[in-house]
């Protein structure tokens, strides 16, 4: 399931004030129905894309930043998720932290940490929910609610994949597990422990929620979901 391009869909119709066939609060309690309907909508913005800028020159990079850059008005908003600001910035202390010694419930460890993924997967999902905002019409205040609830599920993801990696079998996630620990990555069981990383996760699966308040419930649905899926995943 690609959740960036699906966001940007959801997200721009939860902001738009043009009534939408949307995904209903009935229909978001079954898991498998939800999955398909976050798989179509991102389909659904990928083929958008195409069309807008063709596949060919320039090279494949370039045009990714360029369909973004069109969807968002000329924006730069994945720019600035991608350059030093965002994953870029992330990422180098990432490879910075590798191997560093932190004891359990140190704050100088969680800070790192957090950096980390506030500028990764958080800064991606913000990135895209931002484009859909952008393109749904919504005001500043509602761009602004939903970009604290994609960093909200961007870090809780990050959060519950650091669990399930020393939580879960190879065989219960399809990947191999552990691989955090053996690399000597800074994780947040690493940091918390297990127990209060999952504290933490439902924590952040509870601000994501009160982000989105205000918003049609309707509409806001998906969302809505998308936190509860992630935040209880087993793989």
């Amino acid at each position: 399931m690609e959740i960036q391009e699906a966001l940007v869909y959801i997200a721009g119709t939860s902001s738009t004030p043009q009534p939408t066939s949307q995904y209903s609060l009935t229909a978001a309690s079954d898991e498998t129905e939800f999955l398909a309907y976050m798989v179509r909508k991102s389909k659904y913005v990928n083929k958008a894309l195409d069309e807008a800028v063709p596949l060919g020159e320039p090279v494949h990079k370039i045009r990714e930043a360029m369909r973004y850059t069109l969807l968002s008005d000329g924006k730069r908003v994945m720019a600035q998720a991608v350059g030093t600001e965002g994953l870029v910035g992330g990422q180098a202390e990432d490879l910075a932290g590798e191997g560093m010694s932190f004891e359990e419930n140190d704050e100088a460890g969680l800070e790192h940490l957090e950096f980390i993924h506030i500028h990764k997967t958080a800064a991606l999902l913000e990135a895209a929910v931002v484009v859909g905002a952008i393109m749904g019409g919504g005001s500043d205040e509602e761009i602004e609610r939903l970009r604290k609830y994609a960093r909200c599920i961007g870090l809780m993801f990050q959060v519950v994949d650091d669990v399930l990696d020393v939580t879960k079998s190879s065989e219960e996630l399809g990947k191999t597990a552990g691989k955090d620990v053996m690399a000597g990555k800074l994780t947040y069981p690493k940091v918390m422990g297990v127990e209060k990383s999952r504290e933490y996760a439902e924590r952040l699966n509870r601000e994501a929620r009160e982000h989105l308040r205000g918003f049609d419930s309707d509409k806001a649905a998906p969302l809505l979901f998308l936190a509860d899926y992630i935040v209880k995943r087993q793989n």
